[in-house]
C-alpha cells in the first residue's frame, strides 16, 4: 500500500513538473513573439542615405523661417532628391548683397547644407560622383556660378570653412540667367528623362540650371 502511495505521488509531482515547463515554455515563446513584432523592421534602420532621407539636424524644421523642402526626379526608375532649406527675400538682396556678396561660397538654401542623394554614379554640374549622398554649395557671381560638390551631406550649412572644403569632390560653373521675381527660394527638377535631368534653382530675380547626368 505504501509504495501504490509513493508512486502516485512521484507520478503527481511529475506531472506538474511538466506542466510548469510546458507554461514556461509557452510563455517564453510569446515573449519572443512580442519582441520580434516590436521590433524595427531591417529596412526602417537603414541609415538616411540609403532611403534618401532628407538630413535634419532637429525636430523644429516645420516651425523654421526657411522651413525644409524637397525636389525628386524619377529617372528611369531611381529616384533622384535634393534636400534644402526654403528662405525668403522679404525685400532684401540675398545673393550679390550683404548677405551673400559675390565671390564668397553659399550654401544654396538655408539651415543644414544643400544636399542631393543620387542611386546611381553620375555627375552634377560637370563633376563626376559614385552612386551616394552629397552636398551642395555656390561660390555666387552676377553672371554664373560654381557649383561645389562636397563628400559630406550631414551637417549644418555653415561656416563653409577649410575644414568642409577638405571634403569637396570638385566644382563645375553654370549660367545665371534673368527671371521674374520668386520670393522664396524654390528648386525643382526639369527635364528629367532616364538619363539626366536639370535641377532648376529660382529665387530673387534669376534662375540658375545645374545638370544631372546618369554615368555611363
Amino acid at each position: 500500500m505504501k509504495n501504490a502511495v509513493r508512486a502516485l505521488a512521484l507520478a503527481v509531482v511529475a506531472w506538474a513538473g511538466a506542466a510548469c515547463s510546458q507554461a514556461q515554455d509557452a510563455q517564453s515563446s510569446a515573449n519572443a513573439s512580442a519582441a520580434m513584432e516590436a521590433s524595427p523592421a531591417t529596412a526602417a534602420s537603414e541609415p538616411a542615405e540609403a532611403q534618401g532621407s532628407c538630413y535634419l539636424q532637429s525636430d523644429d524644421a516645420a516651425s523654421r523661417p526657411s522651413p525644409a523642402d524637397s525636389a525628386t526626379a524619377d529617372m528611369g526608375g531611381d529616384l533622384v532628391k535634393v534636400c534644402y532649406g526654403a528662405p525668403s527675400a522679404r525685400g532684401r538682396q540675398m545673393v550679390g548683397g550683404d548677405a551673400h556678396p559675390y565671390g564668397t561660397r553659399w550654401r544654396m538654401g538655408a539651415n543644414e547644407a544643400t544636399s542631393i542623394h543620387l542611386p546611381f554614379a553620375a555627375s552634377v554640374a560637370g563633376v563626376a560622383v559614385p552612386a551616394g549622398s552629397y552636398s551642395l554649395y555656390a561660390v555666387v557671381g552676377e553672371a554664373s556660378w560654381d557649383i561645389v560638390v562636397n563628400g559630406v551631406f550631414d551637417r549644418w550649412g555653415v561656416p563653409i570653412n577649410n575644414e568642409v572644403t577638405a571634403s569637396d569632390v570638385g566644382s563645375g560653373q553654370v549660367a545665371v540667367a534673368p527671371n521674374e521675381h520668386v520670393e522664396t527660394l524654390a528648386m525643382a527638377f526639369e527635364d528629367v528623362t532616364a538619363d539626366a535631368a536639370t535641377l532648376v534653382l529660382t529665387w530673387e530675380g534669376y534662375r540658375v540650371d545645374v545638370p544631372v547626368r546618369r554615368a555611363n
